[in-house]
């Protein structure tokens, strides 16, 4: 849950390189950076809790000296996000210095086995085991060198790591080493450098080379080396073109990454319709040809789960079962097996719950499919096949454009299958695929005609203590997503429910102005049955916000506010048109709140910790 970087340049300075990248990782963990550099045998640390831009203006993160260094932005998983806990961190001499992404599971021991034989900690990480773990290594064995001394730390790990190393004693390299969490190499003309994300170098170079479970990486001026950490064999792998633009990850002018990546969406579903058709065939053989299905996934990932169990179950007639990741194991993990197909979506594929998942489903001989948005990520080199969503970097915390973009490919996968099947007729199937084509420019009329009024819907409902989010069908879905958005963004306590499901219970709560706001596609045998739940809460004082399609004047009289999304919509695609305005007014209540969408308290973009 944090950023790593490290680079080795043959000239100039490496601490500005080093901050301009951390801050394209900043998505990934925000309670705390550091910097640490080697110039003459000397380490050099600049680190302290904080934001990037408020440490670097206390500390000026730019003037270490040094053409070689790693830095770190951090999420907390071990130790409170204070300075002393911050990353990087050294060795009782000083001159080990490491950052690390993951989480030490074994550390306990390891610190009190260590402590035991007079090494000093100061932090309450997990990953300050480390650098004392190598330095131990190396007096043990004096003979080793700094690469060899990594991997005999190495190998005492357990759980998720992905981490850099750097030492005075051999300042001219960058040990790095990856298990469970991500890592990536950037190969520039006259430098090397080491990340959790491809778009930390992508301003410098895009050419990757991808690290696997397992492996050790020696970074030098000369080049790279990748070996295998079980039995040091040399891992031969060539570097990538990487066809992301440093463009792609920038704000482009908006305010915030969260409306910029909103606003993305019509490109993006263009992208997701793009995609080679021979993929989708090969996956919906695999979900046809199994007798249980299960899609695992987590949050808005999740979510999108949900909607395609519908959409499968609808148009291909196969039922499909969605499941929480972090709940798949114990609910699952011993009925899978050699006739169970696992579907896991995530937008970084490297979700260690998802992973988890996906291990104990391997374990039982299940088939893995995959759908993520980034390529070479563990869930794609794990996956029996793997699709790519298309949708380019999502800086924004909050996944928005992953939601529609998971949609789409789900959407598509559950007409492939269909047609495979041949439950529904050629008639129906090219309605639905002309529909489909027409998706982004849907979404694109949807910002440009009902931002504004969501705008204004987020003044009127600023100071609402709580929101209901309720939807049938499909919409469920939507709802919860909507439900979701608002609270991790703009911290307003919110509930979804299947609408039916609201008179047992939730209706309760129901007081004069309390805001309900209703998902209400209008195809479909749920519009009538939505009617009745929005007149039980109206006749009960609640204000009515809907979100309908143009026309629909039946529920438009019965709301005090209404959204309109474009008319015709078939009801297994409306998840992603309705979810555009849900999106925006989180956007839009979380600027009224006065908080930053982009960097949600307690959250970060990628969970690669259980």
């Amino acid at each position: 849950m944090c950023g790593i970087f490290g680079c080795i340049l043959k000239n100039g300075n490496a601490a500005p390189i080093i901050h301009t990248s951390l801050k394209c990782l900043e998505y990934r963990g925000y309670d705390s950076v550091g910097i640490a550099t080697l110039n003459n045998g000397q380490v050099n640390i600049k680190k302290d809790q904080g934001k990037i831009d408020d440490v670097h203006h206390i500390l000026n993160l730019d003037d270490l000296p040094g053409s070689v260094g790693v830095g770190h932005t951090r999420w907390a998983t071990h130790g409170a996000p204070l300075k002393v806990n911050a990353h990087p961190h050294v060795d009782c001499s000083g001159q080990i210095v490491v950052v690390h992404n993951g989480i030490v599971e074994n550390y306990a021991e390891l610190k009190e086995s260590l402590e035991n034989l007079g090494h000093t900690f100061v932090s309450r990480t997990d990953t300050e085991v480390i650098p004392h773990l190598i330095e131990e290594t190396q007096k043990k064995n004096p003979s080793f060198t700094f690469t060899e001394a990594v991997l005999e730390a190495v190998k005492k790990l357990a759980g998720s790591y992905a981490l850099a190393v750097i030492s005075a004693n051999e300042p001219d390299k960058i040990i790095c080493a990856r298990n469970e969490s991500p890592l990536v190499i950037g190969v520039g003309e006259d430098a090397l450098y080491c990340a959790s994300d491809l778009t930390a170098f992508l301003p410098m170079t895009n050419k990757a080379v991808m690290i696997n479970d397992g492996e050790l990486v020696i970074l030098t001026s000369g080049g790279y080396e990748i070996r295998r950490i079980a039995d040091f064999a040399v891992v031969v792998r060539e570097p990538k073109v990487i066809d992301w633009t440093p463009e792609m990850a920038v704000k482009q002018g908006y305010p915030h990454f969260m409306l910029k990546e909103i606003h993305e969406q019509p490109a993006t579903l263009r992208n997701t319709l793009r995609m080679q058709g021979h993929y989708l065939d090969l996956i919906s053989t695999f979900l046809d040809r199994a007798n249980e299905v299960f899609l695992v996934a987590c949050g808005t990932s999740y979510h999108a789960c949900l909607a395609a169990s519908y959409m499968f179950s609808k148009l291909a007639f196969l039922p499909s079962y969605p499941v929480y990741a972090s709940e798949f194991v114990e609910q699952h993990g011993k009925s899978v097996n050699i006739d169970s197909t696992i579907l896991a979506v995530s937008q970084s594929g490297e979700t260690a719950d998802m992973l988890g998942a996906v291990t104990c489903s391997q374990q039982r001989a299940a088939t893995i499919l995959g759908l993520t948005n980034a390529i070479g990520s563990t869930l794609t080199r794990v996956s029996r096949v793997y699709i790519g969503q298309q949708s380019g970097p999502e800086i924004g915390v909050a996944a928005t454009k992953t939601f529609t973009s998971q949609l789409s490919v789900l959407a598509q996968l559950a007409f492939r299958l269909s047609n495979k099947r041949g439950k529904i007729s050629q008639d129906e199937m090219d309605y639905l695929a002309e529909k489909m084509e027409h998706l982004p420019q849907t979404v694109e009329a949807i910002i440009l005609t009902q931002e504004e009024k969501v705008k204004q819907l987020a003044k009127k409902y600023r100071d609402a203590k709580i929101f209901f989010f309720l939807g049938r069908g499909i919409n469920t879905a939507t709802a919860y997503e909507g439900r979701l958005k608002l609270m991790e963004i703009a911290y307003v306590p919110s509930i979804a429910f299947p609408a039916g499901e609201s008179k047992h219970g939730p209706i309760s709560l129901i007081e004069p102005g309390f805001p309900v706001i209703f998902i209400c596609p209008k195809d479909g045998v749920t519009h009538k049955t939505l009617i009745g739940n929005i007149m039980e809460m109206k006749a009960r004082g609640a204000s009515i916000i809907s979100i309908i399609e143009e026309g629909d004047e039946e529920v438009k009289a019965l709301s005090d506010d209404y959204v309109e999304v474009p008319k015709g919509i078939p009801e297994v695609l409306s998840p992603i048109p309705f979810v555009i305005p849900l999106q925006l007014f989180a956007y839009y209540m979380a600027l009224e709140k006065g908080v930053n969408p982009d960097m949600p308290r307690n959250l970060a973009k990628s969970v690669t910790v259980k």
